[in-house]
């Protein structure tokens, strides 16, 4: 398991000290044997979610500048050809609807670098798909 792809809750978590994932992301996040990853989509989803939360959102500059600590701690990986094709067949083989397609083209991004170990605390996002390992925070 050295290459990881952080999923979104992964990052969310990783910033909200309040929270009851915390320092179990955060010891994850520590892990020096582990390259970690995460895609463009998940950035983009990441900073919907902290600049929207009601009475506690972050400003924009505040998010860009959490998006450049991140960038020092992980790499993120881009759509490409080879990964749409790669969503195309995800998608014809599972048929997921709705929001559920964002994680499969997630999913698709990763496979595209070679990275089938996801971290999420929301396993059910993801427990369909049998190219990917899962790991899971508690």
């Amino acid at each position: 398991m050295n290459n990881v792809l952080l999923d979104t809750n992964i990052l969310l978590y990783a910033i909200d000290e309040e929270s009851k994932y915390f320092k179990s992301v955060q010891r994850l996040l520590n892990t020096d044997t582990i390259n970690f990853f995460t895609t463009s989509k998940n950035i983009s989803e990441f900073l919907s979610v902290i600049t929207r939360i009601p009475n506690s959102s972050i400003s924009v500059e505040k998010a860009l500048f959490i998006l450049n600590d991140f960038q020092n701690s992980f790499r993120i990986l881009y759509p490409t050809e080879e990964s749409n094709v790669i969503f195309i067949d995800l998608l014809k083989k599972y048929t997921p609807h709705g929001l559920k397609i964002h994680d499969y083209e997630i999913v698709s991004i990763a496979l595209s670098n070679k990275i089938k170990n996801i971290a999420t605390i929301n396993k059910k996002d993801f427990e369909r798909i049998e190219e990917i390992k899962l790991v899971t925070i508690q």
